[in-house]
């Protein structure tokens, strides 16, 4: 069953396609654009594929010439899918269409990317928490987390989230005495690519930095051996940071006329600047509404759609314990604690409003998987200490984030104005058969029959990790303890999902706009 449950979960990421051109995916079309720009016309300006290939969003300007506000990492690692496609459709200037561009741009830079990052995860769980649990974990994480949504769409949040966590893993193993020094060459990479990626993802490396340097200074080594080491290892990372970093400030003098300047300071609507001026990036003084909103919004909240993510709060208490006794665990902490208050501090501080026509709240993706380590440890204790109904009720929040975030993933593109995106959105979206396009919509299964299948394995996923953590090492049913907390926990959460909706016009409009851009209603089926 673990096989078969790991085989369900890599077929949802390379399947499901949510996409609908007719949206117009500003954040995801702007990078494309670039792409194409950069194959066809050998430019970093994407004036001219603006003309060939039509307007999009998110744009910045300078001088009159037109490129993406985004940092440019996804742009330019998208060039050789373009090639290829273009080779493959015929070598001429309209022979790579937008939806496969889109497709495939995806599959190879943000699915399977993700993928291993979930072999990482797992390996990294399971050197803490039994097998049982380090599977469910990864495979909530996989599918009942920002993951999940932010690897089926061509952005760079889940990027952000596999760079970070790639650079803490090569630092992780080289704290163990598993690889040698060259692995801060790793760490140091991937501490570049993140920030060419994603701007703000400079906070997570901040966090890496505080975690290499935690890790070798409590080495029981003399003190000059841990200075020397430190300063080694810190020449290596900033060597194998070096060609993404100035990469980025060579982009930002071709592009806008000084290394350090981005596009942000030369956004092209005027409304969206506001958002962008004051602090670093926008980040000013913290808000209680964008705050509240970004952790328990029942449209986007972290906490919504990702309610096992609660049990990293006690976890931290977990951990802060385990650190008493422990180097490695004392690392663990104030690197989890450093970076759950930097987010905290700048989803609270950044313009709630900003987030625009998304699945929870994305700049928090990079924060995910370092909050897996303290939800795990959680889980194991609840799992051994002789109450059963507390361990099902855990377990339930498992399955209740692959059930939430995976039906919000379904449509992956939510107006700003619904008031609760499972039972206000996804719900009506299903009942009405608009279920999410898919590759077996190219294999001619034609939707609802094809997307009903997808559903079908994510709730079976979402059962499955129930059982698993429900099940002790030398079990092979779970008890009835487990299942009443479980039910008990997941009668709240419906009741607050219904609490929560209004049906009023707002939720009705989104959902009858989404059926007629929708890529594959009923009855229909998707070619390239």
């Amino acid at each position: 069953m673990r096989r078969a449950a790991y085989a369900g979960l890599v077929a949802l990421y390379v399947l499901l396609f949510p996409y609908h051109p007719g949206l117009r995916s500003p954040n995801e079309l702007c990078r494309l654009w670039q792409t194409r720009a950069l194959v066809e016309y050998g430019t970093l300006d994407i004036n001219q594929a603006l003309r060939d290939f039509g307007y999009v969003g998110d744009l910045s300007v300078k001088d009159g010439k037109y490129y993406p506000s985004k940092a440019p990492l996804l742009s330019f690692a998208a060039v050789p899918v373009y090639a290829v496609l273009r080779g493959l459709g015929g070598g001429f200037l309209y022979a790579v269409h937008e939806v496969p561009l889109v497709f495939f741009s995806r599959l190879f830079l943000t699915v399977l990317p993700t993928l291993g990052l979930l072999w990482l995860v797992r390996r990294f769980l399971g050197a803490y928490v039994s097998p049982g649990v380090a599977d469910a974990v990864t495979v909530t994480y996989g599918l009942g987390s920002l993951a999940f949504s932010y690897s089926l769409l061509f952005m760079s949040h889940q990027t952000t989230a596999v760079l970070l966590f790639g650079g803490f893993y090569a630092l992780w193993r080289l704290a163990r005495g598993e690889w040698r020094e060259r692995g801060y060459l790793v760490a140091g990479a991937c501490a570049g690519a993140t920030v060419a990626a994603e701007y703000t993802g400079a906070l997570g490396v901040l966090g890496l930095v505080l975690y290499a340097v935690l890790t070798v200074l409590w080495r029981e080594e003399p003190a000059r051996a841990r200075w020397m080491r430190l300063a080694r290892g810190a020449g290596l990372a900033v060597l194998g940071a070096l060609p993404f970093v100035v990469g980025l400030m060579l982009y930002h003098q071709a592009a806008f006329g000084h290394p350090l300047e981005t596009g942000y300071k030369h956004l092209n609507d005027a409304a969206y600047q506001p958002w962008h001026l004051g602090g670093f990036l926008g980040i000013r003084y913290p808000d209680p509404r964008a705050f509240a909103l970004s952790f328990f919004s029942p449209l986007r909240g972290l906490f919504t759609l990702s309610p096992f993510l609660l049990l990293a709060l006690p976890g931290v208490a977990v951990l802060r314990r385990e650190a008493r006794g422990s180097v490695e665990m004392r690392a663990h902490f104030w690197l989890t604690v450093a970076l759950l208050a930097g987010y905290t501090y700048f989803t609270s501080s950044f313009s709630y409003d900003s987030w625009g026509w998304t699945t929870g709240p994305r700049h928090l993706t990079g924060l995910v998987p370092f909050l897996l380590l303290p939800a795990g440890l959680v889980l194991e204790r609840l799992r051994s200490s002789g109450h059963p109904a507390l361990s099902g009720a855990a377990a339930a929040l498992c399955s209740a984030s692959i059930v939430f975030t995976g039906l919000a993933t379904f449509v992956n593109y939510i107006p700003d104005d619904v008031s609760n995106v499972v039972l206000g959105l996804a719900v009506p979206l299903l009942r009405e058969g608009y279920l999410p396009p898919s590759a077996l919509n190219l294999l001619g299964i034609s939707n609802p029959v094809a997307g009903v299948l997808l559903l079908v394995l994510l709730l079976g996923l979402a059962v499955w990790v129930f059982v698993r953590l429900g099940l002790k090492e030398t079990e092979r049913r779970p008890g009835a303890m487990p299942l009443v907390g479980g039910l008990a926990v997941l009668a709240l959460m419906l009741g607050a999902q219904v609490a929560t909706v209004k049906h009023h016009a707002a939720d009705e409009g989104a959902v009858h706009f989404l059926e007629k851009v929708w890529l594959v209603p009923p009855g229909r089926t998707l070619g390239f």
